[in-house]
């Protein structure tokens, strides 16, 4: 009995280079002599016999091989009761889509004598549907997650795993894994034309199954490429993905997700306690041991809720080849790292938190991926995610590769990301990272190495376009989202609605603010009188955007040492003056955010390989950093005026900004209700100044509410017994003033009681 495949049909197959193996394998009516039949084709490298074995568990059939590479088939008469072998219903379907709704299974003989029953992946459809491949290539399939990487499915009966991924200039891809041995001809996968997506339902494997997709690029280069959208993979440096059932969770933050826009409205008090997994704490008896999610979690819950913070933001936490980039260098965009656990343990971790009252916000890095050879670089052989101009394909600062933000199938791949992380794992926040060399096409560049835009200008408008349609999806399908941008130059409506011709954020990082505060608390005291407006400038623009003000890791790395060590002065004055800083951080208008460490003093500089100085706790100069941060957060939490009007200039009103000679700034911070306000004075000098007047609104008693030189905080208590009585003469152009006692590189409250 002679085949009907023409044998320049196998070679495609035997070599790996069939864009569609359904086309020779698995199931097809033919005609045999005259009559309708059934040819089964299974191409098995390795085997010594096969056999049909059909779902009523009858006789086998053998199969015959007609090829010496090791293709194999029968050919079953349609004169037989086929229901038992195929089922009536394939007959139906056979000629369209090669299918077999209750599929028979194969029998194989290796040559090494084992003997093994499976199902054949070549009798199944496919399960994107032409909708969803529109989507695809539209850029508008914004779960395009629950279609693309590594599915448990179960079809007529039959459980496995369907396998999708976009390569559309691939010559083949095929799936490998623990499960065939990682021998790419076992599971050659189908193309749809012309999205280009490539597809294989793989029966009889399940969850915790190792894989990678081995592409064949133009000209026969392999390559074993990670899942783009897979949901987990290996501690690196082990490389391949992990099939995870991501449904499976039972969530416990319901109440949390339904009061997410209360506690994420601009109006609330938000303090951000920034934080890197792995570092953060470590395990005394072995330090070279990270801590898991699930051992993470009621430690952070806990640390939160006793110091305040409402919101934690993780560095990202996507998976990253390189432990030293911190994760900003990132190849797994849906896999939460492995280092610390599995995907159920990061959900965990997040309901944890939810269910503790703390948000979650996780840094997001759209900018850049590196070129890590088994990640998205040069994906199917060529610039498919990345562009292939270097002009605008490479990134000159980091050596890594620039998304190529005008592609429909790119764009959908990372809005779609950003949402994957609010869906399945209930994040409330992305901030995102390095925006601003997204907006310009001539960042870190100079002459003739960047290309204009259409219109001759340096702006990337296809960033721009894909920045408004992220920040558009995920306030619409996830109302109280934030989204920070960390934006350092002075593009204009950052954080207004794209509506106005914004970019839709939530939050802009003030950069400037950082920069100059920190510039000024560097300088000793008896210089910053020359510097007086790196204090005051932030208040020219300060209601411009919706500023965080952020004291972030970039500030305590390279060299730059940990903020403590940053401030001037003898011991004494470094803790005065980083309590200084804080207490003027917490009261100047924007949300707080404050890398981990800082609130307690850390000595050394950030170190992602160690663990932060805990010990130094034993000492009560940290002790009183640690707890002035926290009376702050419970201070912003407790004044209205310290949160309620964060971005509208009548929040704010200087009483003196011009006292540069003692380097003292007085100003009042307004809830809604403009009666509602308190009186902050700031000392940025060793001096103490007795008998100082201050202008004020009103004549009353003004109760001092909060004292960075307080001894519990490590001070030197110079302050003002509690308050003092407002009389009527006036000062600083107001009808009334108080006579005051400013004490040393401090930071004073006051808070009018009619």
């Amino acid at each position: 009995m002679q085949t009907q495949v023409a044998l320049d049909a196998i070679g495609p197959v035997i070599h790996g280079y069939h864009e569609n193996p359904f086309e020779i394998l698995g199931p097809h009516e033919i005609e045999q002599s005259g009559r309708r039949a059934i040819a089964v084709r299974a191409y098995l490298p390795e085997a010594q016999r096969a056999w049909v074995v059909d779902p009523a568990h009858r006789q086998p059939m053998p199969m015959r091989r007609i090829h010496p590479a090791g293709l194999y088939e029968a050919i079953c008469p349609a004169d037989r009761n086929l229901r038992s072998e195929l089922s009536d219903r394939y007959i139906e379907t056979a000629r369209s889509q090669h299918i077999a709704p209750q599929p028979y299974q194969l029998r194989v003989t290796y040559k090494s004598g084992e003997t093994h029953t499976m199902h054949d992946p070549y009798a199944f459809p496919p399960m994107l549907t032409d909708f969803d491949l529109h989507l695809l290539n539209e850029g508008k399939h914004w779960d395009s997650y629950e279609r693309l990487g590594a599915h448990l499915r179960t079809i007529d009966g039959v459980s496995g795993v369907n396998f999708a991924v976009w390569a559309p200039n691939a010559e083949s891809v095929s799936v490998v894994g623990d499960f065939n041995l990682w021998d790419r001809r076992s599971h050659a996968m189908r193309k749809h034309i012309p999205s280009g997506v490539w597809e294989l339902f793989v029966p009889g494997i399940g969850e915790d199954q190792h894989y990678k997709f081995s592409v064949k690029q133009r000209g026969g280069h392999v390559v074993d490429k990670c899942d783009p959208y897979g949901f987990a993979a290996e501690v690196p440096p082990r490389t391949a993905n992990i099939v995870a059932n991501l449904n499976s969770y039972q969530w416990n933050d319901a109440q949390w997700i339904a009061q997410r826009v209360q506690h994420n409205a601009l109006d609330a008090p938000i303090s951000i306690y920034e934080m890197h997994l792995g570092s953060w704490q470590r395990d005394p008896s072995d330090p070279e041991r990270w801590l898991s999610y699930r051992e993470l979690a009621p430690r952070v819950a806990e640390y939160c809720k006793q110091m305040g913070f409402t919101h934690i933001e993780l560095l990202p936490v996507s998976e990253h080849p390189f432990t030293g980039s911190w994760g900003y260098q990132t190849v797994g965009y849906f896999a939460a790292t492995s280092r610390y656990g599995t995907p159920r343990d990061f959900m965990y971790f997040v309901d944890l938190l939810h269910q503790n009252g703390i948000g979650i916000i996780i840094d997001w890095v759209p900018a850049h991926f590196p070129k890590d050879d088994h990640g998205l670089r040069s994906f199917d052989g060529s610039a498919l995610y990345e562009h292939d101009d270097p002009r605008k394909g490479e990134h000159p600062d980091w050596g890594t590769m620039i998304f190529n933000y005008g592609r429909n199938e790119v764009r959908n791949f990372l809005l779609s990301n950003a949402l994957f992380w609010l869906d399945k794992y209930h994040i409330d926040g992305l901030r995102v990272d390095a925006v601003a060399s997204m907006l310009y096409l001539d960042y870190s560049r100079g002459e003739g190495e960047w290309e204009p835009n259409c219109f001759g200008g340096r702006e990337n408008l296809e960033a721009i376009d894909f920045f408004k349609k992220f920040n558009e999806e995920v306030h619409l399908q996830f109302p109280g989202v934030l989204t920070i941008a960390e934006e350092s130059t002075a593009w204009t409506g950052v954080s207004r609605p794209t509506y106005v011709g914004g970019l839709g954020f939530s939050l802009k990082w003030n950069m400037g603010w950082m920069n100059d505060t920190r510039q000024f608390m560097h300088k000793d005291s008896i210089h910053r009188k020359y510097h007086h407006d790196e204090l005051t400038f932030s208040l020219i623009y300060a209601f411009t955007e919706n500023f965080c003000l952020p004291m972030s890791h970039d500030e305590v790395v390279h060299g730059k040492g940990s903020l403590l060590d940053q401030m001037p002065g003898d011991l004494w004055q470094k803790f005065a003056n980083l309590r200084l800083l804080y207490g003027y951080m917490w009261t100047h208008p924007g949300k707080k955010m404050l890398f981990m460490g800082g609130e307690f003093g850390q000595w050394n500089e950030w170190n992602c390989n160690e663990s932060l100085q805990w010990h130094l706790l034993q000492w009560q100069s940290h002790q009183g950093v640690q707890r002035w941060l926290a009376d702050l957060n419970a201070l912003v939490r407790r004044e209205p005026a310290l949160h309620q009007v964060d971005f509208e200039w009548f929040g704010f009103e200087w009483i003196d900004c011009h006292n540069w000679q003692d380097s003292v700034l007085a100003f009042l911070r307004k809830a809604k209700d403009p009666s509602d306000y308190v009186l902050v004075c700031c000392n940025f000098t060793p001096v103490p100044r007795h008998n100082y007047r201050i202008g004020v609104p009103e004549v009353c008693w003004f109760e001092e509410i909060s004292n960075s030189d307080s001894t519990f905080y490590g001070g030197s208590d110079v302050g003002n017994g509690g308050g003092i009585l407002a009389t009527s003469q006036e000062s600083h152009g107001r009808p009334a003033s108080i006579e005051v006692t400013l004490p040393p590189l401090s930071v004073v409250v006051f808070k009018p009681k009619r």
